[in-house]
């Protein structure tokens, strides 16, 4: 169960990452995750185990690494969005007008960003988070796999029902509540 732990993992730092570059660009749009509990961005987890499934030859040197991880990391993103858009109708993130985008969902700048990224963070963060993730009980990865589908159920129902991620925002969600 690694990878489960290295998704939550790299989608809990995704998240502190998107918080950080919203507060330093002063982004209009603060509240930059994915699930509605859970302070998630579910894109990086999925990118960063995505590049963590590559065969270790692609890998070998930093160079190849940031080449494999900018590749990797981007498709995850495009599908990610994709998938967003498809099945629920809604928007996270639109880099529109930005150098090099695809249809809004990725673009080279932001390409090139997946590339550092994920070059850190095999280099000097996963050698760690492999040791934390060996060492969780299953109890622990059972429990933290309920909380996480209950989580899934519950903002793929609001996605569904208001295609709006602004629902994604507990004190929207709540906001709401009060008004039915």
């Amino acid at each position: 169960m690694p990878f489960f732990w290295y998704f939550l993992i790299y989608s809990l730092l995704g998240y502190g990452l998107e918080k950080v570059f919203a507060k330093a660009t002063h982004a209009k749009k603060q509240n930059r995750k994915g699930f509605l509990l859970l302070p998630l961005c579910p894109v990086y987890g999925l990118g960063m185990a995505a590049v963590l499934s590559l065969p270790e030859e692609l890998i070998r040197s930093p160079y190849h690494l940031f080449f494999w991880g900018t590749l990797t990391a981007t498709a995850v993103e495009y599908a990610v969005h994709w998938f967003y858009d498809t099945v629920f109708g809604v928007c996270f993130w639109d880099y529109s007008g930005t150098f090099g985008t695809i249809r809004g969902r990725v673009c080279v700048p932001f390409s090139l960003i997946w590339g550092v990224l994920t070059t850190v963070a095999v280099v000097f963060l996963q050698p760690f988070i492999q040791i934390v993730a060996f060492r969780i009980p299953d109890w622990a990865t059972y429990g933290a796999l309920l909380l996480l589908t209950a989580d899934l159920v519950f903002s793929a129902r609001l996605l569904s029902l208001y295609h709006d991620t602004e629902m994604l925002n507990v004190h929207r969600l709540y906001s709401v509540s009060r008004q039915l």
